[in-house]
């Protein structure tokens, strides 16, 4: 299966608490589905304290289900789905079905 999201995608939360976050990808879980998105989801982290530094309660960001985060369309900034097609000198690439911009770097 091709990764239609991958890491430093600019995205927003579709469902769940976090609807309406924009953020980057931080992380993507091929395996269990999920994305971490920055600023989306966030819990709290109970630590103790190490040598590695003083505990506390730390909030992080949780990973969301890929299926609840669509990708924002470049040109006008709102949630579009992503296709694949090749280009002339054969390279495969995703672009915006919204507007038909190229999204690959």
């Amino acid at each position: 299966m091709a990764a239609r999201i991958r890491k430093g995608d600019r995205v927003v939360v579709i469902a769940g608490k976090s609807k309406g976050v924009e953020g980057e990808v931080l992380k993507v879980l091929p395996a269990e589905n999920r994305v971490v998105v920055q600023g989306a989801q966030q819990v709290k982290k109970h630590t103790k304290p190490s040598a590695r530094g003083a505990g506390g309660i730390e909030s992080r960001e949780a990973p969301i289900q890929v299926s609840n985060v669509a990708h924002i369309d470049p040109t006008d900034g709102k949630p579009t789905r992503i296709g694949f097609k090749f280009l002339d000198d054969g390279r495969k690439v995703r672009f915006a079905k919204r507007s038909g911009e190229i999204i690959d770097r």
